[in-house]
Order: structure tokens, then sequence, then C-alpha cells
């Protein structure tokens, strides 16, 4: 049974659900909570530290939602989304649209009234930031999209860590810029064994536009650019040995992959590299966790 026949059959909360593209939206609340948990002075509040991950996951849902209002002609032509509830009518138009303004109102005013001002504002941004200026701007127009639009993507940790400390120091900035260049090679695995979708619906994503060769070249290269970025925590005096072991080995199993992956190019490569991606981000900031709060002095 296809995956649009089971979709069909599903409840309708279900539906509403599905518009929030509930694992992305995890892992977005996983780097927000990290930059919670790493801001200062230590362990957050713990009635805080819920409501801000409620706040940002349901304003990021309300982002998800919008995603998928925008791209509903588009994916009801890709074989990667047309089982999502809009393009099989699972939902109307005007329930997504109430839906996701619904989560985003809900979400920004719990950040405003129960935690402050600058996480509202910056998770405000947050959300046009890839609702709007990714989704309806950037991503028809460049195959640079998603390195330019992966700003927004990347700001969760920095949410978090406002939501925490009413300020946006460097540390916060230096984990988004992790997910910054986490990013591109990230994506791009998943375009590549996409490609043939992208190119039916005129998307002008990397591998369309330039090609299986330059995109994997490109994946090689912020792959490479990505490993020297996660050493920075290190070298700031952020964090220790602990994250520091777990960034060589990870950063040295993702060259890895995505050395193969430019030498001798395949579709299973491409999703091995995609899959590792997700895991990589989650290990490397358990890793930061997990040095910041072990007893061991940190690397002066």
């Amino acid at each position: 049974m296809n995956a649009v026949v089971l979709a069909a059959s599903r409840p309708r909360w279900r539906e509403f659900l599905a518009l929030t593209k509930p694992r992305v939206v995890a892992l977005m609340v996983f780097t927000a909570m990290i930059g919670m948990l790493l801001a200062p002075p230590g362990a957050p509040d713990p009635a805080l530290f819920l409501v801000a991950s409620l706040g940002i996951a349901l304003v990021a849902g309300g982002a998800a939602a919008c995603n998928c209002l925008a791209e509903r002609g588009i994916d009801a032509r890709m074989a990667r989304t047309r089982a999502r509830p809009l393009p099989r009518g699972g939902v109307t138009p005007t329930e997504t649209a109430l839906f996701a303004a619904a989560l985003a109102a809900s979400g920004l005013g719990l950040l405003w009234w129960l935690v402050n001002p600058l996480a509202m504002v910056l998770t405000a941004l947050t959300f046009f930031g890839y609702s709007v200026v990714y989704t309806r701007w950037l991503k028809p127009a460049t195959p640079q999209n998603i390195v330019i639009g992966g700003a927004a993507g990347a700001m969760p940790p920095a949410l978090g860590w406002a939501a925490m400390t009413g300020s946006l120091d460097a540390e916060a900035l230096l984990l988004v810029l992790i997910i910054f260049a986490w990013t591109p090679p990230h994506f791009w695995a998943l375009a590549l064994y996409r490609r043939e979708d992208y190119a039916r619906v005129g998307l002008p994503m990397l591998p369309v536009t330039h090609g299986e060769a330059y995109t994997c070249l490109s994946i090689l290269f912020y792959t490479a650019i990505l490993a020297a970025v996660t050493l920075l925590p290190v070298a700031v005096g952020m964090s220790g040995w602990i994250y520091l072991v777990a960034a060589v080995a990870l950063d040295a199993i993702y060259l890895a992959l995505a050395w193969r992956l430019y030498r001798r190019y395949a579709d299973q490569f491409a999703r091995r590299a995609f899959a590792w991606s997700i895991l990589y981000l989650g290990v490397l900031f358990a890793a930061l966790l997990i040095d910041h709060y072990w007893p061991l002095p940190v690397m002066p």
C-alpha cells in the first residue's frame, strides 16, 4: 500500500500534526534546548526551560505549516511530498493558514509574556526568515537558497540562549555558526537523490542547476568548513576534551562520507550522507552538553 493511501486513513489530528513537520521541529527544539542548557549561569530554571521550549516549538511548527501552505502546489508534484496533508486534501488551505497563525501567535505570546522580549523578537525574525525569505523568495530564485536561507534554520540555539539570559552572546552565535555550516551538506545530500523531483517542479536546487559532480564537490567543501567550525568551541575555551574527541571522530566520519560521495557518486551514498548528517548534529550537540556538565576541567 503506498504512502498516499496510508495517509488518507489518518485521523484529523494527525493531519494537523503532519503540517508541523515534527521530525524537523524536534531537531530544532533539541538544539534550542542545548542553547538553554549551555547558557550562563548554569542549569536553567525548569519552568522557564519548559515554557521557552514550548514557545519555540509552537512557532517552529507554525513556520512549517506556512511552508506547507506556500508549497502545496509543488508538494503535489513531488514523490517525496505528495502524501502531505494539503496535496491530498486532508486539510484545506484556510484551515492550514488558521492553524499556522494560531501556533505562531501562541508561541510568540508565551515567549513575550513568560520568557523575555528578546527571545520573542528573535523567534519572530526566525519565523519570517524561514516562512517568507527562504520559502517565498530564495528557494525559487537561486541554487544558493539553502546557503543564504540556512541562517533561519540555524537560529534555535541562539533562541534558547536568549530565552535564558535575555542577551545574545558570542558563544550562542558560535552554536548558530555550526548549524549554518552544517545545513548545505545536509540538504544537498537530500537534493542529490531527489534531483528529478526538484527538476520536475522547476526549483533551482544545486544538483539541478550545476549537476551531480559540482554538488558533490560543494558537499565536500562545506563539510571541510563544518569540520573546522566545530573546533572553534574548543579554541575559544567554551568546551574541552570530551567535546573535542567527539567532534574529531564525527567530522572524520562525515568527511569520509563526503569524499566517497565525491569520488564515486551513487544515490545510496547520498542517502547515507543525509541520514548521517542528522545523527551527526544530534550527537555533536549532545557532546557539547556532556562536556559542559561533566566534572572535568575545561581546556585552557
